[in-house]
């Protein structure tokens, strides 16, 4: 490996083989560093880590690492009313945190309360999927084909 220094950029380049972590763009690289994949885990697979009573009332709002100063954090957002149950579980949450990941990762839960639904997990149906509108829209369609699979596919859409 050779490095090459341009007078041109800014930066020396290196000419050769390059190690994985030197070709990610700079953006992936601070997302890895602060251990993004976590949450984006933790989100996935929430459910099977708080069990199903607990999953209806909390979901993960974020998570901050440990540093030097400070120890790693699950911020959890809880229904009003439900907080106790959430405060006995902590430990429980802990523990089955780190074993999913197989290493010490969550050192401490804060809870943050919220009135109302859930609205992250909960998936929004639509029961009327096709409209008027789009039934306009669809009779404005030049080709035939398209337009009778549209109306024939509208209409399975009303039926269930």
């Amino acid at each position: 490996m050779q490095y090459k220094s341009n007078f041109k950029q800014r930066y020396r380049s290196i000419q050769g083989l390059r190690s994985f972590k030197d070709t990610l763009p700079t953006k992936v690289k601070k997302i890895l560093k602060k251990k993004g994949h976590i949450f984006s885990e933790t989100l996935e697979n929430w459910r099977y880590i708080v069990g199903d009573d607990l999953f209806q009332v909390c979901y993960p709002k974020s998570f901050k690492t440990s540093n030097k100063l400070s120890t790693s954090t699950l911020s959890i957002m809880v229904k009003r009313g439900h907080e106790i149950e959430i405060e006995y579980s902590k430990n429980e949450i802990i523990k089955k945190m780190n074993m999913y990941f197989n290493e010490r990762i969550v050192e401490k839960i804060k809870l943050i309360t919220f009135d109302g639904n859930q609205k992250i997990f909960k998936k929004e149906i639509k029961e009327d999927v096709s409209k008027n509108q789009y039934t306009k829209k669809i009779t404005n369609i030049k080709n035939e084909k398209i337009k009778n699979s549209l109306l024939e596919l509208n209409k399975l859409f009303k039926k269930k």
